[in-house]
């Protein structure tokens, strides 16, 4: 968990535009949690960040005060309650975004307008609002992106939502317009918005300027930084993995817990998807899964909830196995031996995760295959050996462990 855990969000009612904070579902002692900046009785929410600030000075005993992560949040630069734009959420205004067709933008942002939407109507008990969600399961699947509106049903889908929307979007404003208490300009002293305007102001400018020199000091040194190292993934030391065999590409997760390497997947099945925009739905919506016990695993799912998380695989975490039995059936010298070090590398991990001797009983059984990839990889241990053609037995036993690897994932 990051100090993006708690979020300053800007949100659109029936009386207009207002700031709060927002901490999406975290977990705790087991537990899952949700919480908006409030008290016992309301979500608080403000006319202008200058107020918000000026709450959050004033005021130490709130809704998010018990937050893992509000120590962090509260030690943060005064303008961490300004929201940026993916921060806006029209609640008021969704239905114009299903007017139009089902392209990213608007999918995407009806799916951050819902997914607010519905945080807000369970933490503040607006009734109609957690029943409309709970009623229309039809609302769930703007979560996958607008490629599930491309096939054949999509549009007729698309128009599924926004007819539900049409006919129950009034009733679930006014259900959360009862939710939030708005703290009035009256409530502060003009010379304390003065003073956190101007704190605000000051930050921003810091921060601006700080950005400049870390964006002068990237231009000049881009040839030497490796532009993933700036990722989530590259500060959580999780890392999307792409395995390309017979004919086709797969996506996961891997890291490394002592030296020992530890999939997105349990019971040795290594959960898999076909593209990177299913992989990343896919984390959002399940929590069973070996990974989800690393310690930086809620550190990705903060950027995921944020909207911040992209799919990025770096090369060194690129696996083809494409080619490489032809190359073996052809002669010693038409294989790529680095790629096949690479794809070797793939399956001892994926065998060392399973905590399984497949691989080993593999080569153990087929000393000759053993010999050969000893040979092939550089190794000292089988010295005297030489291949010597014919190959085909080789390229067999290089298509045998391609099978195990397969066996192992998910959906291929």
């Amino acid at each position: 968990m990051s100090s993006r855990a708690i979020l300053p969000v800007k949100i659109s009612l029936t009386e207009g535009d207002f700031f709060t904070l927002w901490a999406p579902t975290w977990k705790e002692h087991g537990s899952e949690w949700q919480a908006f900046l409030g008290d016992d009785e309301s979500v608080l929410v403000f006319h202008t960040p200058e107020e918000l600030l000026a709450y959050l000075d004033k005021n130490s005993s709130h809704d998010l005060s018990s937050h893992p992560k509000w120590a962090e949040f509260s030690q943060g630069k005064d303008d961490r309650v300004v929201p940026n734009e993916k921060q806006y959420y029209d609640i008021i205004g969704a239905p114009k975004y299903l007017a139009g067709r089902p392209s990213h933008e608007n999918v995407s942002t009806i799916s951050r307008i819902f997914q607010l939407t519905r945080s807000l109507a369970e933490v503040g008990g607006a009734e109609d609002a957690v029943i409309f969600f709970a009623t229309h399961s039809v609302l769930g699947n703007v979560a996958r992106g607008s490629d599930h509106y491309s096939g054949e049903h999509g549009l007729g889908e698309w128009s599924a939502v926004g007819r539900a929307v049409l006919t129950n979007w009034e009733k679930v404003v006014e259900s959360l317009d009862e939710t939030v208490r708005v703290v009035e300009t009256k409530e502060f002293e003009p010379d304390v918005i003065t003073a956190a305007a101007t704190r605000i102001s000051n930050a921003q400018a810091e921060r601006e300027e700080a950005e400049k020199l870390a964006a002068e000091q990237a231009k000049a040194e881009r040839e030497n930084v490796d532009p993933y190292d700036t990722t989530p993934w590259a500060a959580a030391g999780i890392d999307p993995v792409k395995i390309s065999v017979q004919g086709k590409s797969v996506y996961t997760l891997r890291t490394y817990l002592d030296g020992s390497p530890v999939f997105l997947g349990k019971y040795g099945e290594i959960f898999t998807f076909p593209t990177g925009k299913q992989l990343l739905r896919w984390m959002l919506e399940n929590e069973d899964h070996d990974l989800a016990t690393v310690s930086t695993w809620e550190d990705l799912m903060s950027s995921a909830h944020a909207g911040e998380l992209e799919l990025t695989v770096h090369k060194d975490n690129t696996y083809s196995f494409n080619g490489i039995a032809n190359g073996i059936e052809k002669g010693v010298d038409s294989v790529d031996t680095d790629q096949m070090g690479k794809a070797y590398e793939i399956l001892a991990d994926a065998a060392d995760w399973a905590a399984d001797d497949s691989l080993n009983s593999f080569l153990l059984a087929n000393p000759r295959m053993q010999d050969y990839l000893a040979y092939m990889l550089g190794s000292t241990e089988q010295a005297g050996y030489v291949p010597s053609a014919p190959f085909n037995d080789k390229a067999d036993g290089w298509r045998e462990l391609e099978n195990m690897l397969i066996k192992r994932f998910s959906k291929f």
